[in-house]
């Protein structure tokens, strides 16, 4: 059985097209607003291609990964997001411009606390999300489509190989 077939019925699919548009519509408004980040940090898993993307986009090399686990199936997740190793060291960063990057900020909880983590470590957060939903506890300063609908990313549609 596919992922799909377990979605809800208000459902929106991200095609690996789309979301090419859609890295560089977001990459595009990074830069017009001027923010030009010296970092761009993961939120692992969802957020690795969007980073990858925005940091070829933005000619940002740094880049690193935050693991957080908080999902666990379509719409079920832990109480809480939980901050897996490797651990982040943001040691002689108080000075740089990061900009978190997840696939989507649905409850927001995740990007709270990766956003948390880095407030008062580094010079300054900034957040981007391919998805931003009404609920989210995180209002994100990069967004590149609101929806209140369960998402079917590209790299998270098929069933795993094991």
């Amino acid at each position: 059985m596919s992922a799909q077939t377990d979605a809800p019925a208000d459902l929106e699919v991200l095609t690996w097209d789309l979301y090419g548009r859609a890295a560089k519509e977001l990459a595009q408004q990074v830069h017009d607003s001027g923010y030009k980040p010296e970092l761009i940090l993961a939120i692992a898993r969802g957020g690795l291609f969007l980073a990858g993307s925005l940091g070829y986009a933005l000619s940002v090399k740094n880049l690193f990964v935050m693991n957080v686990e908080y999902y666990t199936g379509v719409d079920e997740r832990l109480e809480m997001p939980v901050v897996l190793p490797p651990y982040l060291d943001l040691v002689d960063l108080d000075d740089t411009k990061v900009l978190i990057v997840d696939d989507v900020a649905d409850t927001g909880h995740t990007l709270k606390l990766v956003t948390d983590f880095c407030t008062d470590k580094v010079g300054e957060v900034r957040t981007a999300v391919l998805y931003h939903k009404p609920r989210s506890v995180v209002s994100c300063d990069y967004v590149w489509r609101d929806t209140d609908a369960w998402i079917d990313f590209p790299w998270s549609t098929e069933d795993a190989v094991l």
